[in-house]
């Protein structure tokens, strides 16, 4: 059936990558322009069409300037399962809607766009002068017109079981596309300085996206590594800070990362990722600091904390501490005292990250963080939940057949107190989650089961 009309109504064409992140992406940049998610499509799946009810263009304009997941967006004009159903709902388009982007002295074009199907060039052409019906004045522009038009067919999503017709076709004006270029041209390939862990560039702008980073905003990553996610906050207008353990992925010394390089060189550090994107400016510092003892005095500093802790993979999980247990009462250690590293729990480190985000946020703010997960044992009640935090979105992306991570969003919705700080271990919440500290084991017992069933394969 042809959907009725509605005056703000926008079809988006969405990415095909990361489909659990887009939701949560286009939910929150629309919060954050002031607008609402809303819409009477039943499901989003993974279709590329999205068909969103969004207050004015200058939101739907604004959403397209952030957002990484989804390609373009349209002014729908008409919507059916058919040729038919599709004409017959731009007839009931308003006229006094289409006559700005039709008059006489206007350029245009129309474009076609199929999902799961190419047309040939004479099909196109069919289906353009099937819309002649269309008051259209103007002159017709293929290079730099006033106004583009689009047909957009959906073929489904199998590609071994194409139908002769589509699922549904859509006709609109085209306003704006997203922000798609941005995964290459921060490819992480082409930045200065790396890691084994630097987060790739798309997901890196999804997880700025889904803390609402703004500009003038303050981010800091308690986990910062070589910056790539305070790479992604500064180009958004943020101003970025951060704390990591290790001295020589600070201070950009040591082994390199590259293949045929040997050792860092010089001008290989985090503020140089920023200066190579001219985003220096937005740099406060990164200092050497154990997230597990936050060195900043009590108060509400950062409008988002967006971070990636280690999980005991390619980078150890560690803290400072001593060997030997230090006796209750002794709050200071001696002079003579030198800290050594410790291993840090999952489970301690995720109290002590959302502990310090309920501190340091302010409100309104946003935690994003990465949860890894053992898969066969994972629940929606081992997420850490804290009394003055609320989960926005949990979102997976697989890493093997028996493991995954999660991209947990939360915002801070209350004033921390002191006794909120331990009130969350009493939940099941966390006592479930203290079963992956051996996510690490689990993770090689998964990985050599795997390697040894296709060494027997391959004999067989």
């Amino acid at each position: 059936m042809a959907l009725s009309c509605n005056l703000n109504r926008y079809l988006l064409l969405m990415a095909q990558e990361h489909l659990e992140f887009r939701l949560p992406e286009i939910k929150s940049l629309l919060s954050l322009f002031g607008g609402q998610f809303s819409s009477n499509q039943e499901s989003y799946g993974k279709s590329p069409f999205w068909i969103l009810n969004i207050p004015s263009e200058d939101i739907a304009r604004n959403l397209m300037k952030r957002t990484v997941c989804a390609k373009s967006i349209f002014e729908l004009w008409g919507h059916g399962e058919s040729a038919e159903e599709l004409h017959s709902s731009l007839k009931s388009y308003p006229l006094e809607k289409m006559v700005p982007f039709l008059h006489p002295d206007s350029t245009y074009k129309i474009k076609i766009h199929t999902f799961n199907k190419t047309l040939t060039q004479e099909e196109k052409v069919k289906r353009i002068d099937a819309l002649e019906f269309l008051p259209f004045g103007g002159k017709v522009t293929l290079k730099d017109p006033q106004h583009i038009f689009c047909i957009l067919e959906d073929y489904g999503l199998n590609p071994n079981c194409i139908p002769e017709k589509p699922h549904n076709i859509y006709f609109g004006r085209w306003i704006a596309d997203g922000q798609r270029e941005l995964i290459q041209s921060y490819s992480v390939k082409k930045r200065h300085f790396i890691g084994n862990t630097s987060m790739e560039a798309g997901l890196s702008f999804i997880m700025a996206n889904h803390g609402r980073v703004k500009e003038n905003d303050v981010v800091f990553d308690p986990f910062v590594g070589t910056g790539s996610l305070l790479v992604a906050s500064a180009h958004f207008g943020a101003y970025v800070c951060g704390t990591d353990i290790d001295y020589n992925t600070v201070h950009g010394l040591g082994k390199a990362t590259r293949k045929n390089q040997k050792w860092r060189g010089p001008d290989e550090n985090i503020r140089a990722n920023l200066r190579q994107y001219g985003l220096e400016k937005y740099y406060l510092d990164v200092l050497v600091s154990d997230a597990s003892k936050p060195s900043w005095r009590k108060g509400m500093y950062f409008d988002a904390i967006i971070t990636d802790p280690p999980y005991g993979i390619r980078e150890s999980t560690r803290r400072t501490g001593s060997q030997k247990e230090i006796p209750k009462g002794l709050e200071k250690c001696p002079e003579s005292h030198v800290p050594v590293s410790l291993s840090y729990h999952l489970s301690d480190m995720f109290f002590d990250l959302l502990n310090f985000a309920a501190e340091t946020l302010v409100l309104g703010g946003r935690l994003v963080y990465w949860l890894p997960v053992y898969t066969p044992e994972y629940t929606e009640e081992m997420v850490p939940r804290h009394p003055c935090l609320r989960l926005i979105s949990n979102c997976e992306q697989k890493l093997s057949s028996h493991t995954s991570r999660r991209l947990i969003t939360m915002e801070k919705v209350k004033t921390f107190e002191n006794r909120d700080q331990y009130l969350h271990l009493l939940s099941d919440h966390f006592l479930l989650y203290q079963g992956h500290n051996s996510f690490r084991e689990k993770y090689f017992s998964g990985v050599t089961k795997r390697i040894a069933k296709e060494e027997k394969s391959s004999q067989e």
